[in-house]
């Protein structure tokens, strides 16, 4: 596996153009490939997916919302937005948003690489004392986070529902200590 490297930004200032169409693009491979990064009914294009990274982009702040990008000879692999509440009672928490992985990447230990990224920057730079995640449930989300240390916490049966008929949990995870 190669070893991918790691990208923070901290300001909407920072992400290029260049960057912003290469989450968009992920965005749109990884839910059309029937990902649960926050786009519930694929098929998406870049009207639905631009304007979404733009919304995480343009809330970029040093002590609130972050970006993490992991790319791998040259190609941006994976993403995610860890965000904090700044709200005194819940500010020793934070919360992951849009975690993704490219398809043609997954199974090779990119995804858990991100993770452990994040983990770091949340503790050493962010001083968060823990995470927290929400999963759809079915697709296996919950065995993957396991392996990282990740706990479940709460699952809420039957609340997303993709179609009729197919209603999932959505799981809600933990991670402390970081």
């Amino acid at each position: 596996m190669p070893i991918p490297s790691f990208q923070q930004y901290t300001a909407p200032s920072q992400v290029t153009e260049q960057v912003k169409r290469a989450l968009t693009d992920c965005w749109i491979e990884v839910t059309n490939a029937g990902g649960a990064a926050g786009f519930p009914f694929p098929p998406i294009d870049e009207k639905q997916a631009a304007p979404a990274v733009d919304k995480v982009v343009n809330a970029l702040s040093l002590n609130t919302s972050r970006l993490l990008t992991a790319t791998a000879g040259g190609e941006l692999i994976g993403w995610l937005n860890v965000r904090r509440d700044p709200f005194e009672l819940i500010a020793h928490w934070g919360t992951l948003h849009h975690v993704q992985t490219r398809p043609r990447h997954q199974g090779r230990g990119f995804g858990a690489a991100l993770m452990n990224e994040v983990r770091r920057i949340a503790r050493d730079e962010m001083r968060l004392e823990q995470l927290h995640l929400a999963a759809r449930g079915g697709v296996g989300l919950e065995a993957f986070y396991g392996r990282l240390g990740w706990k479940e916490v709460g699952r809420w049966p039957g609340a997303l529902r993709l179609a009729d008929g197919d209603d999932r949990d959505e799981v809600l995870m933990h991670l402390d200590p970081l």
